[in-house]
C-alpha cells in the first residue's frame, strides 16, 4: 500500500447532519509546525486531527481504501515518521502488529504511544474492529487529548475545547444506534467478517454467522464445510434480515453469500474498515453507515 494522505487543517468543520452549528477551535498556525502526530489508520487519524486542529500534524500510515488492512507491510517512509513523531496512536488487538515493529525500530523517549485496545481493556484475540464500538471512542478521544496536552501545554485549552466539541458531535451517532435498538432490537442479522460486530452490539442486533465462519474469512481462510452450510442456509432460509458485508476484502466466498442474500431479498450493506475516499470525517463515515443499516431494518417491517 504506498498511498500517503496528510490530513488536512482544521479550519471550520461542518459536522454530519443533525449536529451543525458546531465550531473547532482555529487558528492560523501552519500545519507544518504543529505537533508532530502518526496514527496507524486513517480513521484514528481523521479522529486525531480533529482533536488537535491546526496545532497537529497528523499522518495515517494506512489510508488505501481498497486494501486490506490486515496485508499492510510498512516500508523506510512510515519509519522516519515514527521517528520523529511525539504522539504515536495504534489501535491493537493485532490489527496493526507491524506498528510494534516500527516504533521499536526508534528511539524516542519523549514519544507518546496511544494503544486503543489497552485504554478500552480488550483482551487479544477479540475483535479489533474498535473504532466501530462508537459509545466507547470517546475513552480513546481523551487520552489522544491527554498526550496533546503533555506534549504542547500551551495550547491545552484549545485541546480540552476539541475533545468537547467531538464529543458532542457523536451524539446523532448515538441517537441514531439507541433508536436502531429500540425499534429493532433482538432483531437477527448475519455478517460475513466481524468489522461491524461491535455497532450491531451496541444496537441491539443479533448477530447470527457462524463464529468460525467470521474468523475464517477475516483470516484469509475457507471456512469448513460446516460452517458453510450454516451460513448458507441463513439466506436461503431468511432467518436473518441484513447481511453486511467488508466491502474491501471480497473472495468468492462472501460473494456467493452476498448473491444468496440478493437471491432471498435480504438487505445487503457494505461496511468498510477503514476511511472511504468519499468520507470527510469519521463521523460523516459512520452516519452514512448507520442511515443504510437503519433503512435496511426498516424493510423488514
Amino acid at each position: 500500500m504506498s498511498g500517503r494522505r496528510i490530513a488536512a487543517v482544521v479550519v471550520l468543520l461542518a459536522l454530519i447532519a443533525g449536529a451543525g452549528g458546531i465550531i473547532w477551535h482555529t487558528s492560523s498556525v501552519p500545519k507544518s509546525s504543529g505537533l508532530q502526530v502518526v496514527a496507524a489508520e486513517n480513521f484514528w487519524g481523521n479522529i486525531a486531527s480533529q482533536l488537535g486542529g491546526p496545532y497537529v500534524h497528523v499522518t495515517s500510515i494506512i489510508t488505501n481504501p481498497n486494501a486490506d488492512p490486515h496485508l499492510y507491510e510498512s516500508d523506510a517512509q512510515d519509519a522516519a515518521g515514527i521517528a520523529a513523531a511525539k504522539v504515536v496512536i495504534v489501535n491493537g488487538v493485532g490489527y496493526d502488529d507491524f506498528m510494534g515493529r516500527l516504533l521499536g525500530a526508534s528511539t524516542n523517549p519523549g514519544r507518546q504511544v496511544i494503544t486503543a485496545q489497552a485504554i478500552l481493556g480488550v483482551a487479544d484475540g477479540a475483535n479489533p474492529h474498535l473504532w466501530y464500538n462508537i459509545p466507547k471512542v470517546p475513552e480513546v478521544a481523551n487520552r489522544i487529548t491527554d498526550a496533546y496536552i503533555a506534549a504542547d501545554p500551551t495550547h491545552r485549552t484549545a485541546y480540552q475545547h476539541n475533545l468537547v466539541v467531538f464529543d458532542q458531535s457523536l451524539q446523532p451517532l448515538l441517537q441514531t444506534i439507541n433508536q436502531i435498538k429500540q425499534q429493532y432490537g433482538g432483531t437477527p442479522v448475519a455478517y460475513t467478517e466481524p468489522v461491524p460486530g461491535y455497532l450491531l452490539s451496541a444496537a441491539g442486533l443479533n448477530v447470527e454467522t457462524p463464529e468460525g465462519f467470521a474468523k475464517s474469512i477475516e483470516d484469509g481462510d475457507d471456512p469448513s464445510p460446516a460452517d458453510t452450510s450454516t451460513m448458507d442456509a441463513l439466506m436461503t432460509n431468511k432467518s436473518v434480515k441484513v447481511l453486511l458485508y467488508n466491502a474491501q476484502t471480497v473472495s468468492p466466498v462472501t460473494e456467493r453469500v452476498k448473491a444468496l442474500a440478493a437471491q432471498a431479498g435480504i438487505p445487503v450493506i457494505g461496511v468498510t474498515e477503514t476511511l472511504p475516499a468519499n468520507a470527510t470525517t469519521y463521523q460523516s463515515w459512520q452516519a452514512d453507515q448507520l442511515r443504510e443499516l437503519e433503512n435496511a431494518l426498516a424493510q423488514t417491517k
